[in-house]
């Protein structure tokens, strides 16, 4: 693994052990030329996925760019990182078990503001005004009408 201070190719785990969840392997390492130390994580991957944007254009899946995206929503919002983490784990292990190599965009955008609506009617909104395009207020008063729909 490649020290991230001194880019040295060479590094020792000091401890291994699972994550609260059990879905990854945490491990702290020690770089050999620098002394510096460091924590990486090793997670199951199905599958390589490929994810078709609204344009056709393909990139690779992303797991980290999907965490950002649910934080962004989630900034300043009293919901536990541990939440976090099952929400984007689950969207992922959803993602990987449809049996696909290629997920639509839409597709990823769905199953994340289901997740939010789950956890956080604020978060739901932040990602649904940029996920839908929201132009005017009216766009955030049909979605607070459906939000406050649900609960009747």
């Amino acid at each position: 693994m490649r020290c991230p201070y001194c880019s040295n190719d060479d590094s020792q785990v000091k401890d291994s052990r699972p994550t609260d969840d059990g879905t990854a392997i945490r491990r702290r390492r020690v770089c050999t030329a620098c002394g510096g130390r460091f924590t990486t994580f090793e997670r199951v991957q199905l599958r390589e996925l490929t994810v078709v944007k609204r344009s056709g254009r393909r990139v690779p899946f992303d797991r980290d760019k999907l965490l950002r995206s649910v934080q962004i929503a989630l900034r300043k919002r009293p919901v536990e990182p541990d939440k976090l983490d099952r929400l984007v784990n689950g969207i992922v292990r959803q993602l990987e078990s449809q049996g696909e190599n290629e997920v639509d965009s839409g597709q990823i955008g769905e199953l994340v503001m289901a997740g939010l609506k789950a956890l956080d009617d604020v978060a739901y909104v932040r990602f649904a005004s940029v996920y839908r395009d929201f132009r005017e207020a009216k766009d955030f008063k049909s979605l607070l009408g459906e939000l406050s729909g649900d609960g009747e």
